[in-house]
């Protein structure tokens, strides 16, 4: 199994610099990362950075707390990817979700895959550390409704992140043709593969180096 080409190496914190933005683009150079994860800003400079290598680059939409008005959204990732996104992680409106507004949170969805259809790969943030069990497997279902290719946990900036439970419902879910990214508090290659064991498809994490430094160190026994 490629570990490396699962991993988002993600950068999202509000202070990061450009010269950590450039050692992310490095890092995930060197070790063949699925993608970078950074925020909409620095969508353009990272597409610069990584325009000789197979790494994508991915952005946040609606990020992090998914109340931005559809249009909003829709508009953010269509910038997005006319700036070099390949993959866009968008946050579910969580609201619309536990009032049962359904219709509302599949049209915001696939505002953001209509923006993006042909053009970037779309993962529906979830935030299940603010969702019911139920409401995990309802926000699944309309982000699968809506044309999204992938489900993700979380944005890390809430009250929780990934956990093997919420990976294996998710997965239970959806079924095998939709990914499932797991995504907050992934920190070392035990994190990781526990993860993936339960059924995640991808891997989002700021400990990227540090996971393929376990891998390496357990693979040299």
């Amino acid at each position: 199994m490629n570990l490396s080409g699962m991993i988002d190496h993600t950068l999202l914190r509000a202070d990061a610099t450009k010269n950590e933005i450039t050692k992310l683009t490095e890092e995930a150079k060197k070790y063949e990362f699925a993608s970078v994860c950074v925020n909409p800003t620095w969508v353009a400079y990272a597409a610069e950075q990584l325009a000789n290598s197979k790494v994508n680059v991915c952005t946040v939409i609606g990020f992090p707390l998914g109340a931005n008005t559809s249009a909003t959204k829709a508009f953010e990732a269509s910038n997005a990817i006319e700036c070099g996104a390949d993959e866009v992680d968008v946050v579910i409106n969580i609201a619309a979700l536990k009032d049962g507004d359904y219709d509302y949170v599949v049209q915001d969805i696939k505002g953001v895959v209509d923006a993006a259809t042909d053009k970037a790969l779309v993962k529906v943030i979830i935030e299940a550390c603010l969702l019911t069990d139920e409401e995990k497997k309802l926000a699944c279902e309309l982000s699968v409704k809506a044309g999204a290719e992938f489900v993700k946990t979380s944005t890390g900036f809430s009250t929780g992140g990934a956990t093997v439970e919420d990976v294996a419902l998710m997965r239970k879910t959806v079924g095998e043709n939709i990914g499932v990214k797991a995504s907050g508090g992934v920190r070392n290659l035990e994190d990781m593969e526990k993860l993936i064991a339960a059924g995640a498809s991808r891997i989002g994490a700021s400990s990227g180096v540090k996971i393929m430094e376990g891998e390496q160190s357990s693979s040299s026994y």
